[in-house]
């Protein structure tokens, strides 16, 4: 059996990083893509395995050569618009940076490319009595957010082209904590945790991934996963609090006790937004929030069962300390 070549884009960032390991675990030739020179993310212990490449998606030139020789083409590096508050201007430049993407895979030979999207592309289901699934589609406008609207752009984008002939496959990742978070995104809420900076927590519920586990169903998409069809690669469904407490036992500090309403959380967000806090994004968007059905993923792909989150969080914890995230435990 021939060895799978593939192409990691965004390796040097959380999801882009673990589905390296992934690849690596499986015997797979791996190519990294990287916009600085001698950036290695959260791959340090492994970089001398994989072949870096640098490349920008702002310039296409660059990017038919890192991807040729690649059949297998990993796109973890979308657009997250982290400042940015015109939704337009989010979403010219989003989707241009994929367009730049998949023109090059094309004109590359890549076969196949696995595309991250994002749960904001999955809409509440339509009735009472089920969760949200990938049917359930991001309606363009229904949030005022430009991250709900570059997301469904570049996936759209992503989507357009694989009925185009690039045989495109969507992951849809649930919210993602786990080790390896080096710009860290919804991970930002267990460091708030274990510094005792949240002390508060609002009622709902949400569907939480570890980011290893992600990878595997990456891996799984690109083996097994039909083309123009997407799947959402979830763990554990859980209330906002049973989130919360388990990162606060993994850092051994109390939970916060007080509930706050929603509609105080999103000004939170807001405010803490246009300040460049950690975690506001997450914030704006957590009347969202969602438990997620991930049977499509486990029936087509056979995605394994989770990870106990409990596992996840101590994970987390101890390479946020080990890292400098966090301050280690004094002996």
């Amino acid at each position: 059996m021939a060895t799978v070549r593939c192409c990691v884009v965004g390796a040097t960032g959380f999801i882009g990083g673990q589905i390296v390991r992934a690849a690596l675990a499986r015997g797979w030739i791996v190519r990294a893509v990287r916009r600085r020179p001698n950036a290695v993310g959260a791959l340090e212990d492994v970089a001398d395995q994989v072949e870096w490449v640098q490349a920008d998606l702002s310039d296409p030139a660059s990017l038919i050569p890192a991807f040729r020789g690649c059949p297998l083409l990993f796109h973890a590096a979308a657009y997250y618009p982290r400042g940015e508050r015109d939704p337009w201007k989010a979403v010219r430049h989003g989707v241009t940076g994929m367009r730049n993407l998949l023109s090059a895979a094309a004109a590359a030979g890549v076969k196949r490319v696995v595309y991250t999207s994002s749960l904001s592309t999955v809409a509440p289901p339509k009735g009472p009595d089920r969760w949200a699934n990938e049917e359930d589609l991001y309606l363009p406008g229904s949030v005022r957010l430009p991250y709900f609207e570059v997301k469904w752009a570049m996936e759209a984008e992503a989507l357009r082209a694989n009925a185009e002939g690039l045989p495109v496959v969507v992951v849809i990742p649930s919210a993602v904590i786990g080790p390896g978070d080096v710009k860290p995104t919804t991970s930002s809420l267990l460091l708030m945790v274990a510094k005792r900076r949240l002390r508060w927590i609002v009622e709902g519920r949400l569907n939480v991934v570890d980011g290893r586990d992600l990878a595997i169903g990456h891996i799984l998409a690109a083996e097994r996963g039909r083309p123009g069809r997407r799947y959402i690669i979830g763990g554990h469904n859980m209330t906002i609090r049973e989130m919360v407490t388990a990162m606060a036992e993994a850092a051994s500090v109390p939970p916060p006790r007080r509930t706050l309403p929603v509609g105080l959380v999103e000004w939170l967000g807001r405010v803490g937004h246009r300040l460049g806090l950690p975690a506001a994004a997450q914030l704006q968007a957590i009347r969202h929030w969602q438990p997620l059905d991930t049977s499509r993923a486990r029936q087509e792909l056979g995605l394994p069962s989770p990870r106990p989150f409990e596992e996840t969080c101590r994970d987390t914890v101890a390479w946020f300390r080990a890292h400098g995230y966090l301050k280690p435990v004094e002996e």
